[in-house]
């Protein structure tokens, strides 16, 4: 089976073509301003070799930052109506509250509270009030408003308030863009409300990037389906990701993680990819990145998606060495690395210099590289191991070493034996792991709920829970008879009655048919 792999980052656009587990070809170029230019490029690079391959990829899987930095960076993002059900409890902390000022005034200022919601054993905490529901449609009529994010108490456990009045906004205001925060975020309503809030922000950027990354694969010829990469490792459709753009968060270094995992064999180990700016450290745990259990933030905003585990540091290719040695970034160069690096004509000592100078690396103008001081050389490279020993300590699971895998154009700055590490791997197409994790992905679906076991025996928890998420699967592409559980997680919930748990069910599956329908490839 042909499949075709490719992440778009802010440097660099990177491609494989693999054939099962084999790499048939692999190129990485700077990403274009308009993506779909870079994108094509890279995909002639890898398919230029056999001009009638095209007809024979099946799939074709892209990983992007373009919904990440259009956060951080503050751009491309619409104003939001902000709904949330959940009076009378809930009105000492209003919706945006910690939020950073510019990205809080990108979104607008359109906040509204209702009464309604149910506690997370079902008891309704109050009734929708029709009036307080007519009031808010009249104004956002007025207002008219593009895009509206609507949270509700305890929306996973019961979603019917988030349905109900997302089925009269809609019905009053034709084409608005909504996001109902129990179908991205998980327990936690501030949380949950931002994630939703932020998913709708980019509801009109993603019509408009999606639609770039289908016109670059069509022009190119490939009538094959098309996927984009979630933070959790798996995959979702064209129009999946048109609805849950913000589900990419983060996809990047999940990419590397699973890329590690083919590309190495094993399955559990530490991960750490190194690019030009940062080194982000992962887990893999029986094959996928271990989840985050703490809030993550993104651009400032706290949110409570299914995110990696993912420790960054700011220790890269392009970044500033002290002139004793004695300290290496976290400033950095960044894709400026090959006008301002020594070895490159520039005058910025850069921990690249530092490996070519030491005769581990051969890049740019090692000439340039050799009138450095020794000692500098010798101090710069012990701080860098320094460095990594330090994440690599951070992110074990125990005590125990485990194997540390090294991915990324950067991980040529790894030339001294980790102590953390029980062995080291820098295996053959590390470079493009990113690509390789996002060509090797499935299709995958989540559910999470309080239950009480004393009310529903565990067994038919979690039955249903995997039902539900089967559907979120499905619904993403994934082929109905090979959907199996990847994760069952259970947690006990003290001080409450009923034996509560939080009950969380994961599975993937495989891609559904082959061929691309009219619905996920209508840019042309």
């Amino acid at each position: 089976m042909l499949r075709i792999g490719i992440d778009v980052g802010g440097t660099h656009t990177d491609a494989v073509l693999l054939d099962g587990d084999e790499v048939v070809a692999s190129t990485k170029s700077l990403t274009s301003s308009d993506v779909s230019s870079g994108i094509l490029d890279a995909l002639e690079a890898i398919l230029a070799h056999d001009r009638g391959i095209d007809q024979k990829v099946e799939a074709v899987m892209l990983g992007t930052t373009q919904f990440t930095n259009a956060v951080i960076e503050r751009r491309e993002l619409a104003e939001v109506a902000a709904i949330r059900i959940g009076l009378p409890s809930g009105r000492g902390i209003p919706p945006k509250t910690g939020w950073p000022e510019d990205i809080s005034r990108c979104l607008g200022g359109n906040v509204y509270m209702l009464q309604g919601g149910y506690l997370y054993d079902g008891w309704p905490l109050a009734e929708l009030n029709e009036r307080e529901v007519g009031t808010v449609i009249d104004d956002l009529k007025a207002k008219k408003v593009e895009a509206v994010a609507i949270s509700a108490a305890f929306s996973p456990m019961n979603p019917e308030p988030e349905r109900l009045l997302a089925e009269r906004v809609r019905a009053a205001l034709p084409g608005v863009r909504i996001t109902e925060s129990h179908s991205i975020g998980r327990l936690g309503i501030l949380e949950r409300e931002n994630a939703a809030m932020l998913n709708a922000s980019l509801l009109g950027f993603a019509d408009r990037v999606v639609d770039s990354f289908v016109k670059a694969i069509r022009q190119r010829g490939l009538r094959c389906r098309f996927f984009i990469s979630q933070n959790d490792g798996t995959l979702m459709d064209a129009d999946f990701a048109r609805r849950f753009p913000a589900l990419t968060f983060a996809s990047g270094p999940t990419n590397s993680l699973r890329g590690a995992c083919r590309l190495t064999g094993l399955n559990d180990a530490i991960v750490v990819d190194i690019g030009g700016t940062t080194s982000d450290f992962g887990v893999l745990q029986d094959g996928f990145p271990r989840e985050s259990n703490i809030v993550i933030d993104v651009g400032g905003v706290r949110t409570n998606f299914r995110m990696p585990d993912i420790l960054s540091i700011g220790l890269g290719g392009g970044s500033h060495v002290a002139r004793d040695g004695s300290a290496v970034g976290p400033r950095s160069v960044g894709h400026e690395l090959v006008s301002k690096g020594l070895v490159f004509g520039g005058e910025t000592l850069t921990a690249t210099d530092i490996v070519v100078a030491a005769g581990h690396a051969e890049i740019g103008d090692p000439k340039k590289a050799q009138s450095l001081d020794p000692d500098v050389v010798k101090a710069a490279t012990r701080e860098i191991s320094r460095m990594l020993d330090a994440g690599v300590e951070k992110m074990k699971p125990s005590s125990d070493p485990l194997p540390v895998v090294l991915v990324g154009g950067g991980a040529v700055l790894v030339t001294e034996q980790l102590q953390a590490a029980s062995s080291m791997l820098l295996p053959e197409h590390s470079g493009v792991a990113n690509a390789i994790g996002a060509a090797i992905a499935q299709i995958g679906g989540e559910a999470e709920r309080m239950i009480s076991y004393d009310k529903t025996p565990r067994q038919d928890a979690i039955r249903q829970m995997t039902e539900e998420a089967a559907r979120v699967a499905l619904t993403a592409g994934a082929e109905a008879a090979s959907i199996r559980v990847a994760d069952v997680e259970e947690t006990s919930i003290s001080y409450m009655p009923g034996n509560a748990v939080r009950l969380r069910v994961k599975v993937v599956g495989d891609i559904a048919g082959r061929f691309c329908d009219s619905a996920s490839l209508r840019a042309e």
